[in-house]
């Protein structure tokens, strides 16, 4: 169980939850599957399939999980049904069908095939750091982040929390490093990079796997380009791209990490708190430093 993309918020001083009281509030919005009627279900679900076990407390780092099961149903389908009951009304009545007739019939038609329609399951991960005060959540997209944040604050009644903001903004520390080939300290540049240009256009160059000291990016960057998206290396430990938009995308955990969890394992631990136990203090640790690189978080 690791992290692959990280969406971050900062927990307002005022947070209130302790592991038990949390634990009773999930439990109050558990996940239950789709009626025969609902397009969409959300609810928590045990993050590691442990029966009654919403969240997994480790060295006070809590790890929680949302469930989704929504029904697919393409609308193709739904305008084909509903055509052929339109193109019967029709014959019927003698005269064409009106709008609030085809809507109320197509309506009648998305009822009658949802019980029979495909359901897709999804999860998605959140840990939370009340110490340190970090709630990430693994999600490729700020939208499938929006949809853990806004059942977690329906599940909370309030939820204390805003996005990570720096004092310099991504796109200009990872332009400024990658123009003088200096990275802040504890971090390494890797070998992928995106610049995008300002103008209407908004030209975009991207390299991948290709190194980024030479003229060509340079000549960009002189241009007026900035960099979007930097792959990099904090530690010699865990590797990723840093957006624009501060997101932490491609997270790849290097082998000294998961070595480390399997011994912890052999030595007695539970395999999935070992992961997770070195998964969250590392994150606590690069996200701390991340911020620093980019001078601090904004008032």
């Amino acid at each position: 169980m690791w992290f692959r993309n990280l969406q971050i918020y900062r927990l307002g001083d005022e947070w209130p939850w302790d592991a038990q009281g949390l634990t009773e509030k999930l439990a109050k919005s558990a996940f239950q599957g789709c009626g025969a009627f609902d397009m969409q279900s959300r609810g928590w679900v045990p993050p590691r399939g442990e029966e009654g076990e919403l969240l997994v407390s480790v060295n006070r780092q809590w790890l929680i999980a949302l469930g989704i099961e929504q029904k697919l149903l393409p609308t193709t389908v739904i305008r084909q049904y509903t055509q052929a009951r339109i193109a019967e009304l029709e014959a019927r009545q003698g005269f064409k069908a009106g709008r609030a007739q085809a809507r109320d019939l197509r309506e009648q038609v998305t009822a009658e095939l949802l019980p029979r329609a495909f359901v897709k399951r999804s999860l998605v991960y959140a840990w939370i750091d009340p110490v340190n005060r970090w709630l990430v959540v693994d999600a490729a997209s700020p939208a499938k982040a929006d949809e853990v944040l806004e059942h977690l604050k329906l599940t909370l009644e309030d939820l204390p929390l805003k996005l990570l903001r720096t004092s310099t903004a991504p796109a200009t520390a990872m332009t400024a490093w990658v123009a003088g080939q200096n990275a802040p300290a504890r971090f390494c540049i890797d070998r992928d990079c995106e610049l995008r240009a300002a103008g209407l256009e908004k030209a975009v160059v991207r390299y991948v796997r290709h190194a980024l000291d030479g003229k060509e990016i340079a000549e960009h960057i002189a241009a007026g380009k900035t960099v979007t998206r930097l792959g990099m290396t904090w530690h010699d430990r865990v590797s990723f791209v840093l957006t624009e938009q501060l997101q932490l995308k491609r997270l790849a955990f290097l082998d000294v990490l998961k070595e480390a969890a399997e011994q912890q394992a052999e030595g007695g631990d539970d395999f999935f708190e070992a992961n997770f136990a070195l998964m969250s203090g590392e994150l606590a640790a690069l996200l701390a430093d991340l911020a620093e690189a980019l001078d601090g978080e904004a008032e």
